[in-house]
């Protein structure tokens, strides 16, 4: 199971992180890491830093989008230190671990900056946002301490399954991946502008609640097919 699980790195300042979140990944059974726009890599600190998870680098996937890094997958769980103006489903790192097992999909953890986490668009593109409960009054982890505790609740569920039955798809259908909520949400952006129903001038957060709604709905291929059905249908109509 753990091989459908990646770690996401955006735009990592220090290249020593990347190589502590590579050994942080190997020691609990992780090998999928895909960094997106690094300020410096490859990096010989980062080499130094993996200690021994120098495989992890090697293999490391490199692209300069988020959107990039998690087309594939259908579960997108983002790090978040902060609240955010429009509420997210919120799970802490043992119920994310959960959720991964559970439901069988192919999943990202995305962690940001180092300095100042992931942008609120960044975070709109997870399903779910992950907190890491350490205290309030020095509440800040290094990036791999980070990345250590979710592979480490992964490494946990992983043992508790080891003898457990092999988890059966819920659905008859593969679950939508981050790639096609993407297109969807751009059509129905599309249609809802030419019905008027969306003024691209004053948009508010109106797509932003949308992507919210259809994320946390956990639509399969079938359904989003539907969907994007639906909406061509309706342009035929007010053509």
């Amino acid at each position: 199971m753990q091989n459908k699980v990646r770690i996401v790195l955006v735009n990592t300042s220090h290249p020593g992180n990347i190589g502590g979140a590579a050994r942080a990944m190997k020691n609990m059974g992780l090998a999928d890491l895909y960094l997106v726009a690094p300020k410096v890599y490859p990096s010989e600190e980062a080499v130094s830093r993996a200690s021994g998870a120098t495989d992890i680098l090697d293999q490391a996937v490199v692209v300069e989008t988020l959107e990039e890094a998690i087309a594939d997958c259908q579960l997108v769980i983002g790090t978040s230190a902060r609240e955010r103006h429009i509420p997210w489903p919120l799970v802490d790192p043992r119920q994310a671990a959960d959720m991964v097992y559970d439901e069988g999909l192919e999943a990202a953890f995305v962690f940001g900056r180092e300095d100042r986490g992931l942008t609120n668009e960044e975070l709109q593109r997870c399903h779910y946002h992950v907190h890491i409960p350490s205290i309030e009054t020095f509440s800040s982890l290094n990036l791999a301490a980070a990345v250590q505790v979710i592979a480490y609740e992964l490494r946990m569920k992983s043992l508790l399954m080891k003898d457990a039955p092999v988890v059966t798809p819920k659905w008859d259908v593969p679950a939508a991946t981050s790639e096609q909520m993407d297109h969807f949400l751009a059509h129905l952006e599309e249609v809802l502008t030419k019905t008027e129903f969306l003024d691209p001038k004053v948009p508010r957060k109106v797509m932003t609640r949308f992507r919210r709604l259809y994320q946390r709905a956990q639509l399969d291929q079938q359904e989003m097919g539907m969907l994007r059905g639906m909406l061509t249908s309706v342009e035929k109509q007010i053509k």
